[in-house]
């Protein structure tokens, strides 16, 4: 009888996968390439794709999305918008208001990558005087998207009200108003029909603001709206950029909660198992340090040992309930599938790339860091 536990077979298993110390990040690149191809396919036209690269934060995979022509990008970091500048992407939102000192650092960013079309988001009259104070400090336009809360409740200034902070800022010397941005994270539902409806409802508000704006002003924006839950909901509508992050590499939260989305899991944590407690207790080296944390347990689910049921967690341990823990050695591999990969990938300096079966490479998690060089 196979053991799943120590089987070579599956599509996940790494040959010589004992040289690897544990724990460890895997991406399956042909899963990643996949990933990107389905996202073509699930939008009229690539340029209305803006992916989010908080969730892979690698340059290699940001050279992979362009290398199939997607030419836009958004992030959440000044260090990821380092990380797409160096990898040659040429149109880069900071899907955040840069206050204090971020402000200047963005401004040197642009400065360093005069070729890059830069911009990033502002939801208040204070928030755009500080970044055009600084750009004005630089000699240089910074390009913002105004930050509209339509139900995430985050950041962002609700869409009835944001006609006076564009007045705002057309007023300012060293910003220009570029386009509006909504986040609709909030939308989670399962029901794909619920889903389209109340995010139908999020973008009418966007909408009859764009048209105010349009008329007033004569100015067309740009519309940025969505992430890989609701931007099946937007592909469909004219002249809307959508920005799905997560599809790249998938996670068993996505995959569960939206069902009809086609995205495979393309990044992996494996951990090892280095107790056996008792007959019906192991325990691994999956702690909270190696994979997100913010979710109730469990934070993972095991491809190669499906029926076990994590019982407790500390920084470097992660305890396990199993049927029958003779059928495990001190040792064994276990293949998991974060509930949440975004964080999950911050938490490793550097992924093993996995193509047929082998560990061919190595990818700096790179904007994990804070800062590169800006």
């Amino acid at each position: 009888m196979n053991d799943p536990v120590r089987s070579t077979s599956e599509w996940y298993a790494v040959d010589a996968i004992d040289a690897i110390d544990s724990p460890a990040l895997l991406v399956y690149k042909d899963r990643v390439k996949e990933n990107i191809r389905l996202v073509k396919s699930m939008v009229n036209d690539v340029r209305m794709l803006r992916p989010h690269v908080k969730t892979n934060k690698m340059a290699e995979v940001c050279s992979m999305m362009l290398e199939e022509g997607i030419t836009q990008f958004k992030c959440a970091t000044i260090a990821e918008a380092e990380m797409l500048a160096t990898a040659g992407a040429p149109d880069i939102l900071l899907a955040y208001q840069p206050v204090g000192p971020k402000a200047e650092r963005f401004a040197n960013l642009i400065k360093a990558y005069p070729s890059v079309h830069f911009a990033c988001l502002t939801d208040s009259e204070a928030g755009a005087k500080h970044i055009n104070r600084v750009a004005g400090e630089q000699g240089i336009v910074i390009n913002v998207f105004i930050d509209l809360n339509i139900g995430m409740n985050r950041t962002g200034i609700v869409p009835e009200k944001a006609l006076p902070l564009v007045a705002f800022i057309l007023s300012l010397k060293h910003v220009q108003l570029a386009g509006l941005h909504g986040y609709d994270g909030h939308i989670r539902d399962t029901d794909t029909n619920l889903r389209q409806q109340k995010s139908d409802e999020g973008f009418r508000r966007v909408a009859v603001l764009h048209g105010e704006i349009a008329k007033k002003y004569q100015r067309s924006l740009k519309i940025v709206m969505g992430g890989t839950p609701t931007f099946p909901t937007h592909a469909h509508r004219q002249h809307v950029e959508c920005s799905p992050g997560t599809f790249v590499f998938s996670d068993w939260g996505y995959k569960h909660a939206f069902p009809d989305e086609p995205f495979e899991y393309a990044a992996l944590v494996i951990t090892r198992v280095i107790s056996i407690v008792d007959e019906h207790t192991i325990c691994t080296d999956l702690g909270h340090k190696s994979v997100a944390a913010e979710n109730p347990l469990p934070r993972v689910h095991f491809l190669n040992a499906p029926d076990v049921v994590p019982s407790g967690q500390s920084e470097e341990h992660l305890v396990l309930r199993v049927a029958n823990a003779a059928q495990y050695r001190t040792g064994d591999i276990l293949y998991g599938v974060p509930v949440h990969i975004c964080p999950t990938v911050a938490l490793y300096d550097k992924a093993y790339v996995v193509e047929n079966k082998q560990i061919v490479a190595q990818w700096e998690v790179v904007a994990r860091k804070r800062s590169i060089n800006f």
